[in-house]
């Protein structure tokens, strides 16, 4: 990592000091930064705007990645903000940028939120039927080995939170995470899963989750019924307990589907 990345990491602590505003969930000269950002955004309205940007070791050479969540905006909104966002850091230059896409943000979020807030009741509720017909997906992941339990676990927690995505961790012979939220979501948590060191090899050595495997991922099949809720961590011994797992939670047609896959 370069010295002006971890001056700017220093300055946005500084900057970013409220409870909560501002953390560093990883750091690695392998992988570079992943940082996250809550601030409340939008004039009056007051959004409160969760942001995850990755910086690679290369950066500030090269842009960050960034995901965008707010329990205030649609998931769409987030998307739109979302590439919003990176056009912006691509047409930047090459020097440290975070601070000032985190306030280039507040005139993004400010126009979002003055189309919706200067509109008619009718406008409202023509954006809440929008939001029902945004389509859940369900994936299940397998993942090869948790070593450092309590790391693995807190990451893939903190990383469902920010993508608004709801999950539950399978721990047995064969290790599954179970997902349901927006595709965009679901295809950006399996990216960092993939890019950023989540647990550590046989040698206590820091490593990426290279060996991740998506069994399956297709439309919820009964969205708005009973869909998991937070992230859940569940152990099993054996294959009936993983069958009442999935039946618990409402999938066993899921379960059908992935079981050719599973360690016996």
């Amino acid at each position: 990592m370069s010295e002006a990345a971890f001056e700017e990491v220093s300055v946005l602590s500084s900057i970013y000091c409220g409870e909560g505003e501002f953390q560093l969930i990883q750091q690695s000269a392998q992988d570079g930064l992943l940082v996250q950002i809550n601030s409340t955004v939008g004039g009056e309205r007051g959004l409160d705007v969760r942001l995850l940007f990755h910086l690679h070791p290369r950066y500030p050479s090269c842009p960050p990645a960034v995901s965008v969540s707010s329990t205030g905006l649609s998931r769409t909104q987030c998307h739109n903000i979302r590439r919003k966002l990176l056009d912006q850091a691509a047409a930047l230059p090459p020097e440290p940028m975070v601070h000032q896409l985190v306030e280039w943000l507040q005139q993004c979020v400010e126009v979002t939120e003055n189309c919706r807030g200067g509109e008619e009741e009718e406008e409202e509720e023509e954006e809440g039927r929008e939001r029902e017909k945004e389509e859940e997906w369900t994936a299940v992941l397998s993942l090869d080995h948790i070593r450092s339990r309590s790391r693995y676990t807190g990451l893939l927690e903190r990383l469902t939170q920010q993508l608004q995505l709801s999950g539950r961790l399978l721990l047995g012979r064969s290790i599954l995470v179970i997902l349901q939220g927006a595709r965009p979501s679901i295809k950006e948590f399996c990216r960092l899963l993939r890019t950023v060191k989540v647990d550590v090899d046989s040698s206590g050595k820091k490593c990426k989750e290279r060996m991740m495997k998506v069994l399956t991922e297709s439309p919820t099949s009964s969205p708005g019924g009973h869909g998991l809720q937070g992230f859940v961590v569940t152990n099993y011994e054996s294959l009936p307990e993983l069958t009442a797992a999935f039946q618990e939670i409402n999938m066993t047609d899921v379960y059908q589907q992935i079981r050719p896959s599973l360690r016996d």
